[in-house]
């Protein structure tokens, strides 16, 4: 019988190295593909950390040479400038936070990335993603949570869909991370013991401000720190070099703590408040994609987690006239942030997830 041929997207780091291992020894055909996405990647990650940096390259062919197969590089710097820098300096000109990684996600590696492996005549594409696949008797492909509660990255997938699900493998979604690096030692993999990148890959040393300084300072203009009331408390230096939630460097003398409530980019203000006001009690999202099944009919319960790390907490779900999300939570959430994804559980099974639009202090 013929072996199956599968792309596995190679990073360079220990998980996508040991998803190539693996799918070899399984008996499939393994092509290595990394992704070539932008300059500043290669330029200033000479360190371990960041994902798409040379060092990184030259770690992925080094381990697709090592294990017995072909390594090619796809140059999609184009379409990650327009479709992740460019968004991820848009949203912050408009006073939001973006996740850069879920939009690579979503339109690298869900979308050219597969592409890229149907043009190979390949059946699939594997990553080295900690989250699981599964089939239902209905035909249903779900995405759920990995085993590993700490390494879980189930949250970064929220955009596949059935058409990707059934061409996509996720064989770490069963495993802990502590298991992996010994596998990685078994099969002598070099890059057993890298550590796991952390930084946004075109933005040096993780200075997102700085980026924006060089990058968009058109969008930075100073203005008032004010409270909720419009009393003007400081002054700061541009609304997008600030975050929801965010209490140091506002430069305010105050009698308790400040925290950082609001973005107006209308009104050029950053809005602080005493600590409970970072609390929402709920939110409005859109962007939807939903996987559990095609479209929310009615409201429904769902655990909701409102950025990567975040613990999920209780929600009823509702979808509004104007084909947005509703979300009520049970208990009021600290520091909701538009820009940042909210993905909905069903236990351990992702039933979708949007972008957060609005913050609903009280619903």
């Amino acid at each position: 019988m013929e072996k199956k041929k599968v792309v596995v997207a190679m990073s360079g780091g220990v998980d996508s190295s040991l998803t190539a291992a693996l799918l070899k020894e399984q008996g499939f055909e393994v092509i290595g593909i990394t992704m070539r996405l932008s300059e500043e990647s290669r330029d200033f990650s000479c360190n371990d950390r960041g994902c798409c940096s040379l060092a990184s390259v030259e770690d992925a062919r080094r381990v697709a040479e090592i294990i017995g197969i072909p390594h090619y590089t796809v140059n999609f710097k184009e379409a990650f400038q327009r479709d992740v820098i460019d968004y991820f300096l848009m949203e912050y000109a408009r006073g939001r936070t973006p996740n850069p990684c879920i939009a690579c996600n979503r339109y690298m590696k869900f979308g050219l990335l597969m592409d890229k492996t149907l043009e190979l005549g390949a059946d699939y594409l594997a990553t080295g993603h900690y989250a699981r696949i599964t089939r239902e008797d209905t035909g249903r492909y779900l995405l759920r949570k990995g085993i590993d509660v700490q390494k879980d990255q189930s949250y970064a997938l929220y955009h596949l869909t059935q058409r990707t699900l059934g061409r996509f493998l996720l064989p770490l979604g069963d495993m802990k991370k502590t298991h992996t690096r010994e596998l990685a030692e078994r099969f002598n993999l070099p890059v057993a013991h890298k550590p796991d990148s952390q930084e946004i890959c075109f933005v040096p040393n993780d200075d997102y401000k700085a980026y924006l300084r060089e990058n968009m300072p058109q969008c930075l203009v100073p203005g008032d720190i004010v409270d909720r009331q419009g009393h003007v408390l400081g002054h700061h230096e541009g609304v997008p070099l600030y975050t929801i939630g965010q209490r140091k460097g506002l430069g305010i003398a105050a009698a308790e703590p400040l925290y950082v409530v609001a973005l107006d980019m209308k009104k050029n203000q950053v809005v602080v408040g005493r600590s409970g006001e970072v609390y929402a009690g709920g939110l409005v999202a859109g962007d939807l994609n939903w996987i559990a099944f095609d479209a929310l009919e009615k409201p429904m319960r769902l655990s909701a987690k409102i950025r990567y790390g975040k613990n999920e907490a209780m929600a009823e779900v509702s979808m509004r006239r104007d084909g947005r999300l509703l979300v009520k939570f049970d208990e009021p959430q600290r520091a909701v942030t538009p820009g940042q994804s909210v993905v909905f559980y069903d236990e351990d099974i992702v039933a979708g997830g949007g972008i957060i639009e609005e913050v609903c202090q009280h619903v």
